[in-house]
């Protein structure tokens, strides 16, 4: 007998609207938003396996999803956190964090070229590097490491095949000139930095010059043709005669 497909219990409209909330917020838990979302798909008849690829995540997980929602239902999707502090990250946790962000999404095997918070933050807590964080937690957190986004145009990205191993062990060297890294057997205790820089070519730019010409002052002249009376030269309507 064949086994019979896992899909989540019928939903009320009430409970496809508030699982909606949740997906389309920006704000709140990771973790509740990736449950919502894979209670969403398996409501909209995606099977176990699909909904795997499409949360990047492992198909038993999704199980656990399901089967929690049908059992404790919103309750469910939102984690069990104690009292206190937010969670602190060790180390090794905010260096991987910091390679990953450094990281280009290709190479992760993922369809974007660059990242955003939402996808930064959704992936690191799919590949296990952290449990949970907020957007602004990992914000801030990058902030403290020096990483910020920029958009990154085509023609800054190299087609060097080992240009991904050359950049991590630059960013290596440049943790052991810090002192955040021990230098290993081989590697340097001093690290020299040196970059290229072409002649500024002396072009016309536009914007205001450090001089500036100024018409010469036409003196007034009342009684000169064509002059409305009462009507100061420098306001006269166009069209009067010089």
């Amino acid at each position: 007998m064949a086994r019979e497909r896992l899909r989540v219990r019928e939903l009320s409209n009430d409970e496809g609207n508030r699982l909606l909330r949740i997906v389309r917020r920006s704000s709140g838990s990771v973790v509740t938003w990736r449950r919502a979302q894979m209670v969403l798909l398996s409501a909209q008849g995606m099977d176990v396996e699909q909904i795997a690829k499409v949360a990047f995540t492992s198909p038993d997980r999704v199980r656990d999803v399901i089967n929690n929602y049908n059992e404790d239902g919103f309750e469910s999707l939102y984690p069990k956190y104690s009292g206190g502090r937010p969670p602190t990250f060790t180390l090794p946790q905010r260096q991987q964090v910091k390679k990953i962000a450094l990281s280009r999404p290709v190479d992760h095997g993922l369809p974007f070229s660059t990242w955003s918070l939402t996808k930064l933050t959704e992936f690191l807590v799919a590949e296990g590097v952290v449990d949970d964080i907020s957007h602004e937690g990992l914000r801030d957190l990058l902030r403290k490491e020096g990483v910020s986004f920029q958009v990154i145009k085509t023609f800054k990205q190299s087609n060097d095949p080992d240009f991904e191993a050359k950049k991590n062990r630059v960013l290596e060297l440049y943790d052991i000139a810090d002192g955040k890294a021990e230098p290993g057997p081989g590697d340097p205790t001093v690290v020299l930095c040196m970059d290229e820089f072409g002649p500024l070519n002396l072009l016309p730019r536009p914007g205001s010059s450090g001089r500036r010409w100024w018409p010469a002052r036409t003196r007034a002249r009342p009684t000169r043709p064509g002059v409305v009376a009462g009507v100061p030269p420098t306001s006269a309507p166009r069209g009067c005669a010089p």
